[in-house]
């Protein structure tokens, strides 16, 4: 079965979800969507720890467990899925790469919510935490790419230009038509990598 990789860019409350693979060392996209990581799509469930920093502390720990429960399952949802969708196209989807902010730890909730920089921070690790552990849980390999070193990494890796990857990443998205965003581009720039850095 051909191997394929899917890539994530993750937003508050939503990711970018774009599966490619490999054809004699050429990317080809197999499916794109947006993946809600929260049920009900508003600021509150959004955006978590803005939620948290307005309540009591251990209401607040409360709040950002049950979200961050309710995000893995839906990430886990919706990845069952796309490895189900790419298996009826003979893939098998056993890689994932998975775009980050910093990459910075952070504290623990108490310190998070003392900073508004690192509830900002948090906002968006929260989501990356429930798309990590879905690939853990559906058996895909994931790995984690500093988004400024996104662009930098595939001119290296595919010994290209960065114009010239530019425009391919533009061309990967003709078949789907509009919207085919810096979203779904650098979603399958990281697919594409961690698949050509397998081969």
């Amino acid at each position: 079965m051909k191997q394929a990789a899917v890539g994530f860019r993750v937003h508050s409350g939503w990711s970018a979800l774009v599966t490619v693979f490999l054809e004699n060392d050429v990317p080809r996209v197999v499916s794109r969507e947006r993946v809600h990581l929260v049920e009900t799509f508003i600021y509150k469930f959004r955006q978590p720890y803005h939620t948290a920093e307005r309540m009591p502390l251990e209401k607040a720990r409360a709040f950002v467990e049950e979200s961050l429960a309710e995000a893995k399952r839906l990430a886990g949802s919706a990845l069952r899925s796309t490895q189900k969708e790419v298996g009826k196209q003979g893939y098998e989807l056993a890689r994932g790469a998975l775009l980050l902010a910093s990459g910075k730890a952070l504290p623990g909730l108490e310190g998070i919510l003392l900073s508004h920089a690192l509830i900002h921070t948090a906002d968006g690790e929260h989501f990356r935490e429930a798309l990590r552990h879905s690939c853990t849980d559906c058996g895909v390999e994931i790995t984690c790419i500093r988004e400024r070193e996104l662009l930098d990494r595939g001119v290296k890796t595919l010994r290209t230009k960065r114009d010239r990857l530019l425009r391919r990443l533009t061309e990967l998205g003709t078949g789907f038509g509009a919207p085919w965003t810096q979203d779904e581009k650098y979603a399958a720039l990281a697919a594409w990598l961690v698949l050509a850095e397998a081969a």
